[in-house]
């Protein structure tokens, strides 16, 4: 059997679209689909999330960054121009939809083609030594699962840490909580 894959670039920015898109995409096709796509300055949370357990709300609204709900589960990411962000869709059978490895070593040997020496992390993450470069969610949806990550190319370190700076209020509830790590950029020369 002939199998079809559509590989798609967005020409936007804007985080609401692309999320949108991604949801569109895996509920509204058939084919197996690459998309690809940046965002604007944003913080996108996971499904199980306590938004405001998640994010640096002050600095937020000082610096105009908006925050976003995505579909899929996972912790929470920010977004700007430095980062890229690819959505993997595919058919498969039930039972067998979720496999992070399986769906991110594409990306994992696109990275090592350009010298980086990227791997899999123990939390569905990918890491260039022992700092992350990628985070990734997934999303199922009857027979087709949706594996999206981010790749930190030249994201502002400073924004992303301040934006998901977690204040001194602590809550006590059932949502998943992120896990925060060491972050670096792709582009970082210390990788080379």
């Amino acid at each position: 059997m002939d199998k079809r894959t559509l590989y798609i670039i967005s020409k936007t920015d804007d985080p609401a679209f692309n999320l949108a898109a991604e949801e569109v995409l895996l509920k509204q096709h058939t084919e197996d689909i690459i998309f690809l796509y940046i965002n604007k300055e944003s913080v996108i949370v996971g499904k199980h999330q306590n938004t405001l357990s998640e994010i640096n709300l002050k600095y937020l609204e000082e610096n105009n960054i908006p925050v976003y709900r995505r579909l899929s589960g996972g912790g929470t990411v920010y977004h700007d121009h430095g980062n890229i962000n690819y959505c993997l869709i595919e058919n498969g059978e039930p039972g067998k939809l979720v496999d992070f490895v399986r769906a991110t070593t594409p990306v994992v040997e696109a990275l090592k083609d350009f010298g980086i020496e990227a791997r899999h992390g123990k939390r569905n993450d990918l890491l260039a030594g022992y700092k992350k470069i990628s985070g990734n969610a997934c999303h199922v949806y009857k027979s087709r699962a949706m594996h999206h990550g981010t790749l930190l190319y030249r994201t502002n370190l400073q924004h992303l840490t301040e934006s998901l700076k977690t204040g001194i209020v602590k809550f006590k509830d059932k949502s998943v909580k992120s896990v925060r790590s060491e972050v670096i950029n792709i582009s970082d020369k210390r990788l080379g």
